[in-house]
């Protein structure tokens, strides 16, 4: 089997689960005065379901640009280690430029199928890995959009839950196992819930409040729970 097929075949389990999350996020942008078309454009220009639902509602709670970017920057980190982490695999056709479009498409579920893949990886199969999730994430966010329009508002508002719903199905398995990432979840959260109620803290933006929070408590975690190097 050629690399592009076998990129396209690992991929399309991805595009298929991007589908349902993205039609989501479709009715959360409408939902917050987006059009489709600008649901879309930045789905089809950014590919971070956590990244973009933070930025929408800066967007829709008139953040500056300069809290929006730090908002972002502070989300989006990982994707820039995960793509450090496949350096040392990528083959020699790997060009800068390849690898610049690579890492604009590297998520959380492509970065863990390449880093399954046995020997160096090559842009064949790395482009045709990314072609499902990115059009599946893309056509996810055009329904839901188009969707959110039509929906009445009751029906917009349950289903805007439905990705609220994915990052809880994503963090509570690995907090029941891991005492660390149950810690940076409770101080998290709590973090935002002092940012939300308390009288002097309130007044804080929803941008800055978040990006204290995930920044406070990947911190505290990190001195809490070391990793040693038997661990790495």
């Amino acid at each position: 089997m050629s690399d592009r097929r076998r990129g396209l075949r690992d991929g399309i389990p991805i595009g298929l689960g991007y589908l349902s999350v993205s039609f989501a996020f479709g009715i959360q942008a409408v939902s917050l005065g987006l059009s489709p078309l600008q649901a879309v454009l930045i789905s089809m220009t950014n590919l971070t379901s956590a990244g973009q639902l933070a930025g929408i509602g800066l967007m829709a709670g008139g953040a500056s640009l300069v809290e929006m970017a730090l908002a972002q920057i502070t989300i989006n980190m990982r994707y820039a280690l995960m793509s450090l982490s496949l350096t040392q695999r990528l083959g020699a056709d790997m060009t800068g430029l390849r690898r610049a479009f690579f890492a604009f498409g590297n998520t959380d579920e492509i970065f863990a199928v390449a880093s399954g893949q046995k020997g160096e990886l090559n842009h064949h199969y790395l482009y045709a890995l990314m072609l499902a999730p990115y059009l599946g994430w893309s056509l996810g966010t055009l329904l839901g959009s188009l969707a959110g329009t039509l929906l009445p508002v009751f029906f917009r508002d349950v289903l805007g839950i439905a990705i609220y719903g994915m990052f809880l199905a994503i963090i509570l398995p690995p907090a029941r196992s891991r005492k660390s990432v149950a810690a940076v979840v409770l101080m998290a959260a709590c973090l935002s819930l002092a940012f939300r109620y308390l009288p002097f803290l309130r007044n804080l933006s929803g941008g800055y409040a978040m990006i204290i929070s995930a920044v406070v408590s990947a911190a505290a975690a990190a001195l809490m729970f070391p990793v040693g190097e038997e661990d790495e």
